[in-house]
């Protein structure tokens, strides 16, 4: 399999990872296996987490790196955020993985400015991590965030990190826009290496998984981070990684139109809707809403198991409180649209503005404790 440099580490990785999460819905023998065939076929980035079935993943994956340790670049996550926690992390996570150094650490769920004042103060995660790299612990340092780009931005100015993993799909791309037009930039100009997860935006790209896998290949990423529970979804990804052609910006353009997981109601923030004569947002209100939901709630009626994986997948990152507070402070709210209809003929998509608009005040107004199965 092609292998692409990580930034400016000396690590070089095979174009899809082998991601550790699903490894804890395996039998033992069954995720050794899974683990060998995938290295079998060429792949060398194996990730996992300390939480990943509390330590489940790493066991497994350390099986198989008593006898393969070289052929490795070994990543983990911890979300400790004090020096004394991470760097019991790091020993955790070492014995479990049954080796002596891990290649590339991350800082898990950076998500919050909260966590960047944590983990940067006096005895703060960073400050451990330092440690961990003098002892030879650990080579590299890297952060995961999943809906936070100016976080991500910030923690790129906080430290050097030597590289990131970000949500990297054609629908979140709608939902987070700054992962693109902003932190990869950023990034690049710091010489952290991109490593892109949700591909398959949690699976609710299930029917175009070679369409999702061309988005993101366009991307200046080193890597796929992909999981697979059976040999068949790892062979046949590894194998469409490494067949299929980046889209072009003009098939990526004509795309945007025809996803059906975008349809008529998730805004592609082109801004044509503008201007308001109410003055509304209009596609900073839907980009709140993407924040909130992923603006998968749309009040179309759907067969029961395309409801369900919406349902389950909505509230997947956590973040309605983020995208509930910023609302607040919206001026002019949603509320201030009079169904004047002006908006609705510019917009290219054919989005139902108006009727967008009355949702998604409904969903940032919604002071229901959060939950992953909300009903309306």
């Amino acid at each position: 399999m092609n292998r692409r440099k990580l930034g400016q580490t000396d690590l070089e990785l095979s174009l899809m990872g082998l991601g550790g999460f699903h490894l804890v819905e395996l039998l033992f023998e069954d995720a050794v296996r899974l683990v060998n065939r995938y290295l079998d076929l060429g792949g060398n980035y194996l990730e996992t987490a300390e939480s990943y079935g509390h330590g489940d993943s790493e066991r497994k994956i350390g099986e198989v790196l008593k006898t393969r340790r070289r052929e490795c670049v070994v990543a983990t996550k911890s979300r400790s955020r004090t020096a004394k926690e991470v760097l019991q992390s790091i020993d955790g996570s070492l014995r479990r993985l049954q080796t002596n150094w891990i290649d590339l650490f991350f800082i898990h769920e950076f998500n919050r400015y909260e966590v960047l004042d944590e983990v940067s103060a006096s005895d703060g995660a960073l400050e451990g991590i330092e440690k961990a790299k003098k002892a030879g612990k650990i080579r590299y340092v890297a952060f995961s965030n999943h809906v936070t780009p100016e976080v991500a931005e910030k923690a790129l100015e906080l430290y050097p990190f030597d590289a990131l993993m970000i949500p990297l799909n054609y629908f979140d791309r709608f939902n987070f826009p700054g992962w693109e037009e902003r932190v990869i930039p950023l990034a690049q100009s710091k010489g952290a290496g991109i490593l892109a997860m949700k591909v398959f935006a949690d699976g609710f790209l299930w029917r175009n998984t070679e369409a999702a896998l061309r988005y993101t290949l366009s991307l200046p990423v080193s890597c796929l981070v992909l999981g697979a529970n059976t040999e068949e979804y790892l062979q046949k990804d590894m194998m469409l990684v490494e067949q299929l052609i980046p889209m072009s910006e003009e098939e990526k353009e004509r795309w945007f139109f025809d996803a059906p997981e975008l349809g008529q109601y998730v805004c592609r923030q082109c801004g044509k809707c503008l201007p308001c004569p109410q003055g509304i947002d209009i596609p900073r209100v839907f980009l709140l809403e993407g924040q909130y939901d992923r603006q998968m709630k749309d009040d179309l009626v759907r067969d029961p198991a395309e409801y369900a994986l919406r349902d389950r997948l909505r509230f997947w990152f956590g973040n309605q409180d983020y995208a509930q507070k910023i609302y607040a402070s919206l001026v002019p709210s949603a509320l201030a649209c009079n169904q004047c209809g002006e908006c609705e003929p510019r917009c290219p998509y054919g989005l139902p503005i108006m009727r967008k608009l009355t949702i998604a005040h409904e969903k940032l107004t919604d002071h229901r404790p959060p939950g992953y199965t909300r009903i309306f």
